[in-house]
């Protein structure tokens, strides 16, 4: 949810420009006449229920954007409209992206009257029904500070409120590393377990996802422990390959890293034969097929000497 705070504003014409302008209509059951928008169009707010209302044209005031939006949309003309809070928006860094005048005013007129030029609803809404309405943020914002506050300020000054965006999480990446052993012309694959989820019965290097708080390097010298009983020292290892890669249809991003050993301790033994039936040592000219995809792209690519290569990702 978007951060919300409420300040006092000196003015209600900020000095680099006219803001835009919102109609906060109460009917005398305490109700919001609110204004569901078109959801497939490039318009600000789409498919969320905000204020009749719309931005100021060249050489309008507040005022008279105001009536002129609320007629272009609704063909209302509501008497005693007043400024009631400057509704301003920032995003997630905290820099101004909208400015809203919010005008508060008294309507009582079913909404099936009223002859809607633009959007697609208008409803009389209670409080309490806007948590299962798809909201305009800072709609729901000012409906909260009029439920505190119900009437404009005496010095016509209306108060500042102020929503930000909350930032959206990076994207994260699965990290695996792999081990490359060479040895005379060959390269060491094991054969995946039939009963594997992931590539059954199919080739591919000494590998894993590293764990919380341990290092691609730490991840491959465990993995290859684990997996094979060879004895790496993270020192004898360098990185020679980067695959960034999108498998289709997964949500979740994989950057899969390469280390080859300039030496190493002992001979590849079948430690988890849960997951893995055989390890081989493969000359490079003739890799046995089935091989893991990735994994046969990221020899091709350590063969040619390429640091860096990418899959499944738009051109």
């Amino acid at each position: 949810m978007p951060r919300t705070e409420t300040t006092t504003a000196t003015s209600h014409e900020p000095t680099d420009g006219l803001p835009g302008t919102a109609a906060l209509l109460v009917d005398d059951a305490g109700r919001y006449l609110l204004h569901l928008r078109d959801a497939n169009k490039p318009i600000w707010a789409p498919g969320q229920w905000a204020f009749p209302g719309g931005n100021t044209e060249p050489g309008e005031t507040c005022d008279e954007a105001m009536a002129r939006e609320l007629y272009e949309e609704t063909r209302l003309r509501v008497p005693g409209l007043a400024p009631f809070v400057m509704l301003e928006t920032l995003d997630a860094a905290g820099a101004l992206t909208n400015r809203v005048l919010v005008y508060l005013g008294t309507l009582n007129r079913p909404a099936h009257e009223i002859p809607l030029r633009e959007g697609i609803e208008l409803r009389w809404t209670h409080t309490a029904e806007t948590v299962h309405m798809a909201m305009e943020p800072g709609t729901a914002a000012v409906i909260q500070e009029h439920l505190r506050h119900p009437y404009p300020r005496p010095d016509g000054r209306p108060p500042t409120v102020r929503i930000q965006a909350v930032r959206e999480p990076r994207e994260r990446s699965i990290v695996g590393a792999h081990l490359y052993l060479e040895r005379d012309g060959t390269v060491l694959l094991g054969r995946r377990h039939p009963d594997s989820v992931f590539a059954p019965s199919t080739w591919h290097l000494p590998a894993g996802h590293r764990e919380a708080d341990e290092s691609a390097l730490a991840c491959v010298v465990r993995e290859t422990a684990e997996e094979t009983g060879i004895v790496i020292a993270e020192s004898d290892l360098s990185l020679v390959h980067t695959l960034d890669l999108r498998h289709p249809g997964s949500p979740v991003s994989r950057v899969q890293l390469f280390f080859a050993a300039s030496r190493w301790h002992g001979e590849p033994r079948v430690l988890e034969p849960d997951r893995c039936t055989e390890w081989r040592w493969w000359p490079l000219q003739a890799l046995p097929e089935p091989l893991v995809a990735y994994a046969a792209t990221a020899l091709t690519a350590i063969a040619r000497g390429e640091s860096y290569a990418r899959t499944g990702w738009p051109c």
